[in-house]
């Protein structure tokens, strides 16, 4: 049962991420939305809202390659609520070239994983704070077509910005992994997901996206309505209560690859993650 259940989605306004939180709401769940752009936020709240009927949204403003933003946004969120049922980390970007964040680091990597590692750092407290929690995390097909790079995580070595891509979503696979091991004694699940070649606005101003997809025989555009539904079945569905650590394509589980299962690369991204973040305890703040 999901109604009255508090549940927080990344990038909300648009994509996946707003037909996720459309169709939640309309189950009554209340949907926090996290969004970088306050005016575009605003406009998808009042959409979201218009379609459950219920006025049911909150708005929080992060910059989720920034891990002072979401800072800010932890102390935002501690102020209105003490509980959460469903993280679903789902924004996400692709850069064309290399750029760095305040922190130095490389902007794929900073937005994908360390936004995905900063965000359920900060709320696990309020994760725990239910009697069951999931954490749902958005990755790609695209680990598939990338190895672990434990030497250039940065990508200093080398820059290819879909490479780069596909590491990110591997980091979540890894990330994913880790996680569901390292909190197998409470009451929170961890699952990771492929939504689908979403046919959205995500990667619009990379005009070689598409063509690289086509490249690798991963296209098949769907739309949003259709990429949204695993999201919305790990968050929301009573099959999935108590299942963890696993990968999930069109609402079934898929063996992800052997680099996004292995454990000491597993191991290894958890430990840079620490040390880029500062972070001494994950979970402590």
């Amino acid at each position: 049962m999901i109604e009255g259940k508090n549940i927080l989605i990344t990038g909300a306004n648009s994509g996946i991420g707003k037909v996720t939180a459309i169709e939640l709401a309309k189950k009554g769940a209340n949907i926090i939305m996290v969004c970088r752009n306050k005016e575009k936020a605003q406009i998808a709240q009042q959409e979201i809202n218009t379609s459950s009927k219920l006025n049911n949204t909150d708005l929080l403003i992060a910059d989720l390659s920034s891990s002072e933003s979401i800072r800010r946004f932890a102390d935002e969120f501690y102020k209105k609520y003490d509980k959460l049922d469903v993280l679903i980390n789902n924004a996400g970007a692709i850069y064309t070239n290399r750029q760095e964040n305040k922190e130095g680091i490389e902007l794929t990597m900073a937005t994908n994983h360390l936004g995905y590692f900063l965000m359920t750092h900060y709320l696990l407290d309020a994760l725990k704070n239910t009697d069951t929690a999931r954490i749902v995390n958005v990755a790609s097909v695209a680990h598939r077509f990338t190895n672990y790079k434990p030497n250039d995580l940065n990508a200093q070595k080398s820059y290819q910005y879909m490479k780069q891509y596909g590491l990110s979503k591997l980091s979540n696979m890894l990330f994913s992994k880790y996680l569901s091991q390292y909190l197998k004694d409470t009451n929170i699940t961890t699952n990771a997901l492929h939504p689908g070649n979403i046919a959205s606005n995500f990667g619009k101003n990379n005009n070689s996206f598409f063509g690289y997809l086509v490249k690798i025989g991963a296209f098949a555009l769907i739309n949003p309505n259709k990429g949204a539904l695993t999201s919305i079945y790990l968050a929301s569905s009573p099959e999935v209560e108590g299942k963890t650590g696993l990968y999930w394509y069109k609402q079934k589980e898929e063996k992800p690859s052997s680099d996004a299962i292995n454990p000491e690369y597993a191991q290894h991204l958890w430990n840079w993650s620490l040390d880029k973040t500062k972070i001494q305890t994950f979970g402590k703040i």
